[in-house]
């Protein structure tokens, strides 16, 4: 599934400056942003591949860095941590006399 993608020509000094802006994003806020007001967070570990290729008169480079979307942690209510408010009872407290 493909959340975003776009594709242009530009100068290499552009190229080089859309680099750096992205380089700076993950340096400074851990986030990708992307489009008119996408972003996607990404981990202090993922996993990066550079693909360098030729075909014909043509060359492209390729930078990915992928990782794993995070588990969904579970709460303590939903893991079930004994509070006693499921069946309607609570802890009991004694208060010194």
């Amino acid at each position: 599934m493909d959340i975003y993608e776009d594709a242009r020509t530009v100068s290499r000094a552009d190229l080089a400056a859309w680099l750096r802006q992205v380089a700076n994003q993950l340096e400074t806020t851990g986030q990708v942003f992307y489009g008119a007001a996408g972003t996607i967070a990404v981990p202090d570990r993922v996993r990066c591949e550079l693909e360098i290729e030729q075909e014909d008169d043509e060359f492209s480079v390729e930078i990915e860095f992928s990782w794993a979307a995070p588990k969904a942690i579970e709460s303590a209510d939903s893991a079930g941590e004994p509070d006693g408010e499921e069946d309607g009872t609570t802890p009991e407290t004694t208060a010194a006399e």
